[in-house]
């Protein structure tokens, strides 16, 4: 990413207000220069999603104060629906988002079928996953009923925001209330979708279920595995996908499901470190050596117990191969480790820590070394 980027001034800025306002403007709705200028006076100092909520309040300045009015003004001024030929990353454009925040504030206690209606036409210019979360903690009967109609429906943006909108962990969304006996239903139906921008966001929803109740995550899995309503590849990229959080903590019943034995008989002849000491700012390489009298499909990890700022350790997961190791052919796999210093989501302490060797989620050798 180039120096001095900024996604929110990419996102929104002059150009981007003006295709909005374009829109109402070519539907006669109101004049875009007024409402550029009204925008662009109050935008700079703003942070990514302040931007969205202060263009949705400009947005209800310039629309009809009537709601219906303004919903019949907003579908007048959108741009054609987002093209169906595409199978994934078809987000669309993010100046679309302020729409559904001024859905929320002003359709959500009543008009409740014009702003689902609205709320359904806007995703297909862009995702309203945020936004149908507020809905949901306000109406959720109504919202569950109407998602059992988008989770069939034709266009594949209004099925993906079935399960992006009730995962239960979206990032930056809202908490909602939903449990997963009420969104699992409808994962059913979505699970066997034919577009990747729908089996990600299925696989997504999975990963954060996951963190809570891995159990009921594999039985689902197992269960659509049992049924064969999706293609054998898909579902196994699904699962690989839905299982990533658990085969990094090295959860059993994650590697056997994706066909890794735990309990896989590999021998360690050699686990080695490059030294026993390493500075902030350098490297360690490290090297295994690992063997099998059979065939084994092998997830190989290494993991690091870091010293933190209290003087505990956590450990942090990394991937060092997956491979299908032959019988009698020993494999050599060798990685670098960087200890990037100053990092801004990660910070490192000196001190004693330990290098320990996974496979197939199961500790086979460690090593201790020192960060200064």
């Amino acid at each position: 990413m180039a120096a001095g980027y900024s996604l929110k001034d990419d996102l929104f800025n002059t150009d981007t207000v003006t295709r909005l306002a374009n829109g109402f403007a070519d539907a006669g709705v109101f004049k875009a220069q007024p409402f550029v200028d009204q925008v662009m006076a109050g935008l700079a100092p703003l942070e990514l999603k302040a931007r969205i909520a202060w263009i949705a309040e400009v947005l209800a300045d310039h629309l009809p104060s009537d709601y219906q009015a303004a919903a019949d003004a907003i579908q007048a001024g959108m741009p054609p629906p987002l093209s169906t030929d595409k199978t994934d990353d078809d987000f669309g454009h993010f100046i679309y988002a302020p729409l559904g925040v001024y859905v929320e504030n002003h359709g959500l206690d009543d008009h409740l079928p014009t702003s689902l209606d609205l709320l359904e036409d806007i995703t297909k210019r862009f995702s309203m996953e945020f936004s149908i979360r507020a809905f949901l903690n306000t109406h959720e009967a109504a919202v569950l009923e109407r998602m059992q109609d988008w989770a069939v429906d034709p266009n594949y943006h209004v099925r993906r925001l079935v399960s992006e909108g009730t995962r239960p962990k979206l990032p930056w969304g809202q908490s909602i209330g939903v449990t997963q006996d009420q969104t699992l239903p409808l994962l059913d139906k979505l699970h066997n979708d034919p577009t990747r921008y729908v089996t990600r966001s299925v696989a997504n929803h999975l990963n954060d279920i996951t963190k809570k109740e891995p159990d009921v995550v594999l039985d689902q899995l197992s269960d659509w595995r049992d049924t064969g309503a999706q293609n054998t590849a898909e579902l196994n990229w699904m699962a690989k996908h839905a299982l990533r959080g658990l085969i990094k903590a090295g959860h059993p019943g994650a590697m056997a499901h994706l066909g890794y034995a735990p309990d896989a008989e590999v021998d360690v002849i050699n686990f080695a470190i490059s030294s026993d000491t390493v500075a902030r700012g350098e490297a360690l390489d490290i090297t295994t050596t690992l063997s099998s009298n059979t065939d084994a499909p092998i997830i190989v990890d290494y993991v690091i117990d870091f010293v933190k700022s209290n003087g505990t350790t956590a450990p942090k997961v990394s991937k060092f191969k997956v491979l299908d190791l032959k019988a009698n052919a020993p494999a050599t796999l060798k990685k670098k480790h960087t200890f990037k210093d100053n990092a801004t989501t990660f910070s490192l302490y000196p001190g004693a820590h330990r290098i320990h060797l996974q496979v197939n989620g199961r500790i086979r050798a460690s090593l201790p070394f020192a960060l200064t």
